[in-house]
């Protein structure tokens, strides 16, 4: 091997090494803001702090609070009603206004947390099971269906536990049809307007959201 030859090879090998040490030590710096074995504490995707401190937490509600909705309505929290169908699991609020106005809020994380404010429709004679259903102006789509467990807490006009089944169907900008029979009851009919978080604000009864 010539001179040349061998002075070019020794020299990129040099730089190699040289590389080498400066990569280590970069890498060491990096992994040491993290001491070994540790991990960093889990956090609830679904959680804004921000939000919760400022307007209250949906997921929190109970009988005995008030909610003020987009538009400056505020309704008191009458009762609720848990729903477990498999893993899956919701709630179900029932308010009323100054006037006697009652509606129904279900806080439901599938798996973004869904808000929606349901008025019923009485004396509707529609009944579920269709793909699609024609009401008040709007055509809906068959969205879900099921049955679930609940269990009642506070003031609701259901027995403390029992069964419901349900049929949801939705339309083409958002708004919600729905049909519950609770036990061995007819159904009932309800149309819901789905709310953002920020439409929502909480006033607990105790002081803590």
């Amino acid at each position: 091997m010539n001179g040349p030859v061998a002075y070019l090879l020794t020299t990129v090998g040099c730089l190699a090494v040289v590389a080498g040490v400066v990569i280590a030590v970069w890498a060491q710096r990096r992994t040491s803001r993290r001491p070994p074995g540790t991990r960093a504490a889990p956090e609830d995707p679904l959680r804004d702090r921000d939000a919760d401190a400022l307007r209250g937490d949906p997921r929190r509600l109970k009988p005995g609070d008030l909610v003020e909705v987009s538009g400056g309505v505020t309704y008191a929290v009458r009762g609720s009603v848990r729903l477990v169908e498999g893993a899956w699991s919701w709630t179900e609020h029932l308010l009323d206004d100054a006037d006697g106005v009652r509606r129904w809020l279900s806080v439901e994380e599938d798996p973004e947390l869904e808000l929606v404010l349901w008025a019923a429709e009485p004396g509707t004679t529609i009944t579920p099971g269709a793909p699609t259903i024609d009401f008040a102006g709007r055509r809906y789509r068959w969205s879900e269906s099921g049955q679930a467990r609940y269990t009642a807490v506070g003031t609701t006009t259901l027995d403390p536990s029992g069964t419901l089944r349900y049929h949801d169907y939705q339309a083409s900008g958002g708004e919600r049809l729905s049909f519950e029979a609770y036990g061995e009851a007819g159904w009932e009919v309800a149309r819901g307007e789905r709310l953002h978080r920020s439409e929502v604000m909480i006033y607990p009864r105790d002081g803590v959201a």
